[in-house]
């Protein structure tokens, strides 16, 4: 056997994708063929698809506000800026940010999230009537929700929903208004994969756009927006 098949074997024997072939052993671990129990590190697996123990922590076991506090620190690091607002203050707190600026909102953005002044200076986008890149690119600004928060790595996941709109939207104008209800904040990568369906386009942001040349100089803004404002909701 290969590496590349003992490693593949591995994998399948841990999620219980496939039975598990006649003989892998890593680790000193025990494997029964023909679809009996495998123990890897203790923990119990059935190789045809029934209830598998995983070998990875599926839980953060934070609070809500330790939560809160781990996500912000995180997106700060990346050189976010973050707010925590009540429900209540949401409107005002993103009039703040786009007040004086043209911006494109998702046709299923909740009315209520925006203030009446900021009516004339919306442009909607849709599946249906999609905007084109140049006319994105004229844009100041974007406002979108996000589907999962990711607190250990400070990650904001966007899936298509109404409330995000495409792709596109999100990546094209200078300036990105998201915002995070603190039901969709998890602590680690697992709690946030379970709630995310992966047949969805899925967009991961861990900050603003910012990448790196040979010299480690810093440009920001070549992949997505340069600045990014998260406001998350309690």
């Amino acid at each position: 056997m290969s590496a590349r098949d003992d490693i593949l074997a591995r994998v399948h024997a841990a999620l219980g994708t496939t039975p598990a072939p006649a003989e892998v052993t890593p680790s000193g671990a025990e494997v029964t063929p023909g679809g009996a129990e495998v123990t890897f590190g203790g923990a119990e697996v059935t190789p045809s698809g029934a209830e598998v123990t995983p070998l990875y922590r599926t839980t953060s076991g934070l609070t809500e506000d330790e939560l809160v506090d781990l996500l912000v620190d995180r997106l700060e690091d990346y050189k976010a800026r973050v707010e925590v607002v009540a429900a209540e203050g949401l409107a005002e707190a993103i009039r703040a940010r786009l007040e004086g600026k043209t911006f494109v909102a998702p046709a299923g953005l909740p009315a209520q999230w925006l203030h009446p002044s900021l009516a004339e200076s919306r442009v909607t986008d849709s599946r249906e009537a999609p905007l084109g890149v140049v006319r994105l690119d004229e844009l100041d600004a974007v406002v979108t929700s996000s589907a999962v928060s990711i607190a250990e790595t400070g990650t904001i996941v966007l899936d298509g929903s109404p409330d995000q709109g495409r792709r596109a939207i999100s990546l094209v104008p200078d300036h990105h208004v998201c915002v995070v209800p603190v039901e969709t904040v998890v602590g680690i990568v697992p709690e946030g994969f379970a709630r995310l369906d992966i047949t969805r386009p899925l967009t991961f942001i861990s900050g603003p756009s910012a990448t790196s040349d040979i010299e480690l100089e810093r440009v920001e803004g070549v992949h997505g927006p340069r600045t990014l404002d998260v406001i998350i909701v309690r």
